[in-house]
């Protein structure tokens, strides 16, 4: 047991005193990072008075048509970029693309009604809240408030305008929930189908566990949004959804074409390394298959904590899937929260405390390195969910 093992520390209530600091010190960045950003032309405006073009852009051009009565356009490349251009007012290098299933067009057009800016800034403040609150409950005590306003990648979520607190909260909420509020759980599953490669995972953990209620909520819950968007949209988006969805996958995966040495994951690590693509996507097969295969045996045993087994999900979705940036990092503070939740109860373990504190501080360099440090955090912290399996 953990309680009796001579390497753990003290077991408390309150964050250990070092790890107290260490995030704090993260807070404190974030605010001084998001300041300096926004007075030096990195964040909502540039210097001359120009909006920055960042990821948010999509979205808001995507929004801008639907508004318009067109929502399929925002799946056409050529057509989506030149409302880009239009909203920004000049022409720059790249192209966002719009990847998202035609019910994610709601959140887009209710943030088109906006000014850009005020859209932009607007969408990390009404996504943070939920995360915030995901992060408290996953850790189950207010310990989680301090992790998450901490937590390293929230800078690179919010410079960019990206959806990373929302993808935290459904998987946190969904995790949270499970045990007590099934049906509120697959809610949350539900609606992370937005980003469905963050879901791959959850069918098998489910499944193993036996939460069948959860599991048909959420079936029915992403049958519900796409009705939904159907009857509000039209059809056309999702034909049209379907049609882009291989030159997606060709133009960021096969072809590397939107910085894949941005991308967290094995498969990003190897085609940056210079592997052909069989390589590199056998490389990403074997590892998510043997999370997967890792993912059923811890679910499927009742004796496991449960937040040992939603630490396990929680980094195992960051591993298994092919697509991950560094705003999607936020995430991990989602199973360091349960081990977290879990060590104050039982005890730290040896080490554990420097593990946390490495994965934050290696996504905290990203921006100084330029390689995929997330997926060695989320390594490390997959180290330590199978360090307590093995000394259960």
């Amino acid at each position: 047991m953990f309680e009796s093992d001579a390497t753990s520390t003290r077991k408390g209530a309150v964050l250990p005193k070092p790890l107290e600091l260490v995030c704090f010190a993260f807070c404190v960045a974030n605010v001084v990072w998001l300041v300096t950003a926004l007075f030096t032309g990195s964040f909502l405006w540039e210097l001359d008075g120009q909006l920055t073009s960042t990821d948010f852009l999509n979205v808001y051009a995507a929004g801008k048509f639907v508004l318009s009565g067109a929502p399929a356009s925002a799946y056409d490349w050529p057509t989506h970029r030149e409302m880009e251009i239009a909203v920004l007012g000049y022409d720059f290098k790249g192209y966002y693309g719009w990847h998202y299933p035609p019910f994610y067009l709601f959140v887009a057009a209710a943030l088109a009604m906006l000014p850009y800016a005020v859209a932009h800034a607007g969408w990390s403040a009404v996504s943070f809240p939920p995360f915030l609150a995901a992060v408290r409950a996953s850790t189950g005590s207010r310990a989680g408030y301090l992790l998450a306003l901490g937590a390293p990648a929230l800078v690179a979520n919010v410079l960019v305008g990206q959806n990373g607190f929302l993808t935290a909260a459904l998987i946190g909420f969904t995790l949270a929930f499970l045990e007590k509020r099934p049906v509120l759980a697959g809610i949350c599953l539900g609606i992370l189908t937005y980003k469905p490669h963050f879901g791959i995972l959850f069918p098998i953990a489910l499944a193993a566990g036996g939460h069948w209620r959860a599991f048909v909520t959420a079936g029915i819950t992403a049958l519900f949004l796409t009705l939904v968007s159907i009857a509000a949209f039209g059809i056309e988006p999702w034909f049209a959804f379907l049609r882009w969805l291989p030159v997606t996958s060709q133009t960021f995966l096969s072809e590397g074409q939107a910085e894949i040495e941005k991308m967290q994951s094995v498969f990003a690590l190897l085609r940056t390394l210079g592997s052909p693509e069989w390589l590199a996507w056998s490389g990403q097969g074997v590892l998510s298959a043997a999370i997967a295969f890792a993912i059923w045996q811890i679910w499927k045993s009742p004796a496991r904590p449960f937040e040992l087994k939603a630490a396990a999900l929680g980094v195992g979705v960051l591993l298994a899937t092919p697509y991950i940036y560094l705003y999607d990092m936020v995430t991990i503070t989602i199973p360091m929260a349960f081990l977290i939740g879990l060590a104050m109860k039982r005890g730290f373990l040896r080490y554990e405390i420097a593990g946390i504190v490495v994965a934050m501080l290696l996504i905290a360099v990203f921006p100084f390195v330029k390689l995929p440090v997330g997926l060695f955090a989320s390594a490390i912290v997959a180290a330590m969910v199978w360090r307590r399996l093995i000394l259960r």
